[in-house]
């Protein structure tokens, strides 16, 4: 493939603008998976193969990769939306590559995998990944999602219980269930559930009489949120993570 249509297919613009980074000398390519240093390359119909590519632009290391997948730490106080409506995009805190990814559907670069309210934390996947953000999403495939909440009012037993058997939400006659839940404090507790329905932690708190005061996403099938990872800041998924994520 030539170097244009490697930038080109990793979201660093049209053909033009990537064909212009490399004449410019601002790209560089490893010429292999154990090289240190990378050689700049000016060449831009330059062949090379794209399957464990790494090449560095504008001063930043990128490996190729066919499909995108992010594991991003959503922090508070952002949206899940390409066109937020009151607070900051969390689209805002990817770089333009994975923004600008092309894609056969009018909709560009990576796309957020199922959503959190604008007031909940944690484990975001993203990526350009059809059939990943189906096998993910749909509630078919029961991917388990984990919560830590904090509640207003003291947990009990009865709410607990009932959280286990099966609430009534007011837009759904059958019941919702957690598939786990457990208190791990008066005002905290830990659940996991296998849908996604709207606001449907929140909404399952005050069917039993309490309410949400903190929401944390703190694992995805088996996938947990990596612990030296901070609010706002993202990495690529690589394969055994993706093999935990598919294991459920």
């Amino acid at each position: 493939m030539q170097l244009q249509e490697v930038l080109y297919s990793q979201g660093f613009g049209t053909r033009r603008i990537c064909a212009g980074l490399i004449q410019q000398g601002y790209v560089q390519v490893y010429d292999g998976p154990d090289s240190a240093a990378p050689r700049t390359c000016q060449d831009a119909s330059a062949e090379f193969e794209p399957q464990g590519l790494r090449f560095r632009v504008q001063g930043v290391d990128w490996p190729y990769c066919d499909k995108a997948y992010i594991l991003l730490y959503k922090p508070a106080g952002t949206e899940c939306s390409q066109k937020p409506s009151t607070y900051p995009s969390i689209y805002t805190l990817l770089p333009s590559p994975l923004r600008l990814r092309p894609q056969k559907a009018s909709v560009q670069g990576v796309q957020a995998v199922g959503r959190l309210d604008q007031d909940t934390t944690g484990m975001l996947l993203l990526t350009d990944d059809g059939k990943f953000i189906h096998r993910m999403s749909s509630p078919r495939h029961h991917v388990p999602k984990v919560y830590e909440v904090t509640v207003k009012h003291p947990l009990d037993d009865s709410q607990i219980s009932r959280l286990l058997s099966g609430v009534v939400l007011d837009d759904d006659p059958k019941p919702v269930r957690a598939a786990a839940c457990e208190a791990t404090s008066p005002l905290q507790l830990r659940m996991t559930l296998t849908e996604g329905k709207y606001h449907q932690v929140k909404r399952m708190l005050a069917a039993v009489g309490n309410r949400v005061d903190g929401l944390h996403r703190s694992q995805m099938g088996g996938l947990s949120l990596p612990t030296d990872l901070a609010p706002g800041q993202w990495r690529w998924l690589w394969p055994a993570e993706l093999a935990l994520l598919a294991a459920v």
